[in-house]
């Protein structure tokens, strides 16, 4: 994969493919702008050497071939050009006479989902946004497991494609979790469905030395060792493989934890999870010393999704104190995931983890194993032509 520190950008333009998928409130206001942060180094990088940029992002789920407001990237190049103190213009079509052609060095494509043919892979579309620049530059992880116009069929016309800085930097970090770990291997994997995350766990199963499961999976790998779970969230279908999997020996079941009779909170024990009666859901499990003692120990840490309801305070306990346990942690510690980085901006600093990955989905399917179609794209390319 050719990388854009590699190449001559100078006086270059460059059409960059970023995810500015951030969430804006009905004023048309950003409300989280890490995703619009991540893209600044790429962006700093091409100025510096006397480029144009074109941003190509998406923004939601739109109707194609239809413009909705809501769904408009007029908020996120405003607040791009506040983070920037540069102008930041918005392009609304394909075929503007403006593009890379005024004096604003930095310009933002309209939603590209308005246009038809993304979700499809069009090669047309492909082609199109290809041909805008000198070089087309895939900078969005986040998007890298779709094979979308933007995503894929860009980067396979287009004349000289690379991947960008943030991109470069995924790469390294997740190769380092997947390939070239050391041992303990650590990891910790929560939310709420043991389907969403089966690859992964079978995956990291065959490599790591531990498993401390949370939330919903964990509640689904408790059932499957013979406990009572109540009525807490569970994936009954999914009972006979967690049961196979934790026979191997690697999955770590949490000895204390939370109930109440409903999310909000009500007649909240905390209590052995041998203990857990009819009407009760597990809300939230505690790190035993011992499992404290595990993380402390390991050398990698793979972190992907919360332990606990920990966006409500009563059932935070067990997430923050997992936070706290791998901020501690001398090990290369590897994060994914929106709950996650969540978790960790609430609880810790993202600098007491090692890396924090941009990705959700792609995250997923890379420490799985698999090539994203994004990153075979650019694979593909030689010599970034």
């Amino acid at each position: 994969m050719i990388n854009l520190s590699s190449l001559d950008i100078n006086k270059k333009n460059l059409v960059i493919r970023v995810d500015m998928n951030v969430p804006i409130n009905n004023d048309g206001n950003v409300l989280d702008a890490t995703r619009i942060e991540a893209c600044i180094p790429t962006i700093n990088y091409a100025i510096a050497n006397n480029s144009k940029v074109l941003l190509v992002s998406h923004l939601g789920r739109p109707t194609e071939g239809n413009f909705e407001e809501k769904f408009s990237l007029k908020p996120v190049a405003e607040k791009l050009q506040k983070i920037l103190n540069k102008p930041v213009e918005l392009i609304k079509d394909l075929d503007s006479d403006s593009i890379f052609k005024s004096e604003t060095n930095i310009q933002v494509l309209e939603n590209i989902r308005f246009f038809e043919g993304e979700k499809g892979n069009c090669q047309s579309l492909g082609k199109d946004l290809a041909s805008l620049g000198d070089i087309y530059v895939f900078d969005a992880f986040g998007t890298a497991h779709r094979e979308q116009a933007s995503t894929h069929a860009a980067i396979e016309n287009a004349s000289t494609a690379c991947a960008g800085l943030l991109l470069e930097k995924e790469n390294e970090f997740l190769t380092k979790a997947l390939d070239n770990y050391q041992s303990p291997y650590v990891a910790v994997i929560g939310g709420a469905k043991v389907s969403t995350k089966l690859e992964l766990i079978k995956y990291i199963n065959t490599v790591a030395d531990k498993i401390i499961v949370g939330g919903g999976i964990a509640n689904t790998f408790i059932k499957a060792s013979g406990l009572n779970i109540g009525r807490s969230l569970v994936e009954d279908s999914m009972i006979d493989i967690a049961k196979s999997i934790f026979e191997q020996g690697k999955i770590i079941l949490p000895s204390t934890v939370v109930t109440s009779k409903s999310f909000e909170g009500d007649d909240i024990k905390e209590k052995s999870v041998t203990d857990i009666s009819d009407d009760e859901m597990i809300l939230d499990l505690y790190l035993e010393d011992d499992t404290i003692e595990v993380i402390n120990e390991a050398q990698t840490i793979l972190w992907n999704g919360p332990i606990g309801v920990f966006e409500n305070y009563k059932f935070e306990k067990g997430t923050k104190e997992l936070s706290q346990a791998i901020a501690k942690s001398k090990a290369f510690s590897l994060a994914g995931g929106g709950e996650t980085l969540s978790a960790i901006n609430k609880y810790i600093n993202s600098d007491d983890v090692s890396y924090c990955s941009t990705g959700g989905g792609a995250f997923l399917e890379f420490m799985e194993g698999k090539v994203l179609p994004s990153i075979k794209a650019l694979n593909l390319k030689k010599n970034g032509r």
